[in-house]
């Protein structure tokens, strides 16, 4: 089996003492919400890389493709995935390590192993990741978030829902356990992005998540670009509701349901399951979702799309 990671030999001098912020796509990524994520990073902070990961030791290339440019009669490019620890820069120059890119599918404990070693060998302050799973919740309210792990300060400022329960784990999850274990201080955030969404490019959702890390690190990220296109997006949104009355009496039955549960009007065994969200008559994502698009078909000037 190859190496699962190299060191960049022009990699800049990392300071100790840092924030990490771990960010992978894979499993679960409701409203494209960490993949944009990544990608706003990469664009706007300019991350130089200090340990690049091996594609060839850690991906399953057949489950996820790499992309290929096919230019008329040749082929001009190969763009393979990208997993990198590199050290980046908010808006204010406050400097941060940053974990970015691809879910590992081979090698978690090696994998998480070595990322433990390097927070060991850096100093790293703190590490903070997201994630996001789809919830029977409206997009006319705040995007909540389920956290976990070490900070219990963040738990019970930010954490809406508290279930007990078991679900299929991500390298992440392996990446916050095995960190907390060794005394880290830790805080993964689950952003609840509204099921009849999740499958969009849902500008809020990664706002959301920006807006927790930045909680949990002290870090500041100029997020205008962002912001105008979740302003836009919604409009578009309220402008389907507003001339559908089925849809719009969809969203008033996740709202009620939202805010009572939101109100404490349910029990402490129903605010820690699912139940708690989804209680009662509520829609299906897939009856939004067809609803969504009966209404674009009647519109076919329209350029949003789902």
């Amino acid at each position: 089996m190859p190496e699962i990671f190299e060191r960049v030999a022009s990699a800049p001098v990392v300071p100790p003492r840092l924030p990490l912020v771990i960010l992978l796509t894979g499993f679960t990524d409701a409203g494209s919400t960490v993949s944009r994520a990544v990608d706003y990073l990469r664009d706007e902070m300019d991350p130089q890389p200090v340990v690049v990961f091996s594609n060839d030791a850690l991906l399953d290339y057949r489950a996820r493709r790499p992309i290929v440019t096919f230019d008329q009669d040749h082929l001009s490019d190969f763009t393979p995935p990208r997993l990198e620890l590199s050290l980046a820069h908010d808006a204010l120059g406050q400097p941060f390590l940053l974990l970015a890119g691809y879910e590992p599918d081979f090698a978690w404990e090696a994998f998480s192993e070595l990322v433990v070693r390097l927070a060991d060998e850096y100093d790293v302050v703190t590490m903070t990741w997201v994630h996001a799973i789809a919830m029977p919740v409206p997009h006319t309210r705040a995007i909540a978030t389920t956290v976990s792990g070490s900070r219990h300060e963040l738990i019970q400022a930010h954490s809406a829902w508290k279930p007990r329960t078991q679900v299929p784990a991500t390298a992440g999850h392996l990446l916050e356990y095995r960190m907390s274990e060794q005394g880290f201080p830790v805080a993964g955030f689950v952003m609840l992005v509204p099921h009849y969404l999740a499958e969009t490019s849902f500008p809020g959702a990664t706002i959301a998540a920006f807006d927790k890390i930045m909680t949990a690190t002290g870090l500041v990220f100029a997020l205008d670009s962002l912001r105008e296109e979740g302003r836009d997006y919604l409009e578009r949104i309220g402008d389907q509701i507003a001339h559908n009355d089925e849809l719009a009496q969809m969203i008033a039955t996740l709202e009620r349901r939202f805010d009572a549960y939101m109100a404490g009007e349910f029990d402490q065994a129903r605010r820690g399951s699912v139940d708690g969200f989804v209680e009662g008559e509520l829609p299906s994502a897939d009856e939004l979702a067809a609803e969504l698009e009966r209404f674009l078909a009647d519109r076919p000037d329209d350029d949003f799309h789902l």
